[in-house]
């Protein structure tokens, strides 16, 4: 399933593929659970680390279309070999903050235009070094408008033409405007980077991920192998082997059978089923996927910011996460990114309040309100929300209307038309969220949000040196996003994966997407 407006990590088609989420990378995709460790009953810990064997991963593949180019990866599996056979920069931590990886600095200049990255000392496969030179030539390749490169939008900000390298371990990146998040620009999805002077047709890739390329057949099987000479440390694993597999049934049943040790995208009836069956570990990544109600805010009923409010208060978002992701997941709070860098935790939430929709919904005249939710089965959980909201919205004396629509063109269709739709997104830092879906001039922009006022203090944080006041700055973007936004925010979704009891290391605070997500170089067969 392809990831259907870039870069959003929205997730498609789960019964068959798994779309990233980031950078999208949904495209997928929070609240910690056991931050900073791992599961000790077989889904982590439980004991000291071994060297040896060979893991079997599966995953919903792509078929004859799956590709070993990181620059191309759009499904989860994808991503999990890129992960496997190449690094970044930096990547996503568990709160969605930019960690170094193959950049062992960044530090910007005081107007926050020019970024000096210091590399670490890393070598690709071949035993080359990793080059300043290496990083230039993919950056420009991902930026070749002549290309598809998903990434692309994500170094917009870089002059590219200017930027330069200042030594062989050493670069300066010359920026378009003022960006002090300029390290999430290095985290974003798909920045890989390849070795300057390596025929780039990857029938067998180079890259200086922690495991090397040993053989590839698209749809069905690929094999990796311990690079010995990570900069990170060997992986303990000997052999990593990424099964396709693209039926959810058939994963839980091959990690039942003992045919792959590491089953990903299980869907929460099958995690109860086997969640204290003792046969295998059941992994929750928390708050992988925002799920949410998108009100277009520039068109009736909802230009109209007590419709908007009324419909916040008729929502009974415990009810929406038992019932349409059958509780793997926890309320939302009407804004994007809970647990993330920058997230507004000291808003109140906000509960179902039927006396004070009704009220708001009097005083703005519309008292037998009808609209249409517009939903598809293109994401797990889409129909089953529309149908308990609609049954909620009839104790506030609004009628809903449910509108089933194209899995295949949904999310283009939903960017435009209509006037409410089901929504989901997966993991990305809150800017990007705000950039990519907020700004008047954002591609994604679900719910029409369009205030040059708002445009103006997202550049002002973004040209913002200080943390503190950073933070502030979006602190104030996401009071008036909850007072009077346009995002419905009822949940955020668990990302589930199942585990042989065996295997031993598999993080549990990771969001779908985050560095710590399908990181098989650190987890070990017991």
């Amino acid at each position: 399933m392809r990831e259907q407006h870039r870069p959003a990590p929205t997730l498609h088609g789960p019964r068959r593929r798994g779309v990233l989420a980031a950078g999208a990378g949904a495209a997928a995709l929070g609240t910690l659970a056991l931050a900073g460790c791992a599961d000790p009953a077989g889904g982590g810990g439980g004991g000291r680390p071994v060297r040896g064997g060979r893991l079997r991963a599966a995953f919903a593949g792509g078929g004859t279309n799956e590709t070993l180019d990181p620059h191309l990866a759009n499904l989860f599996g994808d991503a999990a070999r890129a992960k496997a056979l190449f690094d970044k920069l930096a990547d996503f931590g568990p709160d969605l903050a930019a960690r170094h990886r193959l950049a062992a600095s960044w530090e910007p200049d005081r107007a926050l235009k020019r970024w000096r990255v210091t590399l670490r000392e890393a070598t690709f496969h071949n035993g080359a070094p990793v080059t300043a030179a290496d990083v230039l030539h993919s950056y420009r390749r991902i930026a070749d408008p002549k290309k598809a490169f998903r990434a692309r939008a994500d170094l917009e900000p870089i002059d590219l033409d200017a930027s330069r390298a200042t030594g062989k371990r050493s670069l300066e990146f010359h920026l378009k405007r003022p960006t002090a998040e300029f390290p999430n620009v290095l985290a974003a999805f798909g920045t890989y980077i390849l070795p300057a002077d390596v025929d780039d047709d990857f029938k067998k890739p180079v890259g200086s991920g922690p495991f090397r390329f040993v053989s590839f057949r698209p749809g069905t099987s690929t094999v990796l192998r311990r690079y010995a000479d990570h900069w990170d440390g060997a992986p303990y694993l000997d052999e990593l082997e990424f099964v396709g597999v693209n039926e959810e049934s058939a994963r839980i049943n091959a990690l039942l059978g003992g045919q792959v040790e590491y089953a990903h995208e299980l869907n929460p009836t099958t995690a109860r089923a086997h969640q204290d069956s003792g046969r295998v570990n059941i992994v929750r990544l928390k708050n992988s996927a925002m799920q949410a109600f998108a009100l277009k805010t520039d068109r009736p009923p909802f230009d109209d910011k007590r419709v908007r409010e009324a419909f916040f208060l008729i929502a009974d978002r415990t009810e929406l996460v038992k019932g349409a992701l059958s509780g793997a997941g926890e309320i939302g709070n009407d804004l994007f990114g809970k647990g993330y860098e920058f997230y507004a935790d000291s808003l109140p939430q906000r509960h179902q309040d039927l006396d004070r929709a009704r009220a708001l919904l009097k005083k703005a005249g519309a008292e037998d309100l009808e609209v249409t939710l517009d939903t598809s089965d293109v994401a797990a959980g889409f129909t089953e929300a529309a149908a308990i909201f609609r049954d909620q919205a009839k104790k506030a004396g609004v009628t809903v209307k449910v509108r089933t629509g194209d899995p295949d063109s949904y999310w283009s269709d939903i960017l435009d038309s209509g006037t409410m739709c089901c929504y989901r997104s997966g993991a990305m830092p809150i800017g990007t969220h705000i950039s990519q879906r907020l700004l008047t001039d954002s591609t994604t922009n679900a719910t029409k949000w369009q205030h040059k006022d708002f445009d103006e203090l997202y550049a002002t944080a973004q040209s913002t040196a200080d943390d503190s006041e950073r933070e502030r700055l979006y602190a104030r973007m996401q009071r008036r996003l909850h007072a009077e936004g346009g995002f419905l925010v009822w949940g955020f979704a668990d990302w589930i994966v199942g585990t042989a009891r065996q295997l031993r290391g598999v993080r549990r605070d990771a969001p779908a997407n985050t560095l710590d997500w399908a990181r098989f170089d650190k987890v070990w067969l017991a």
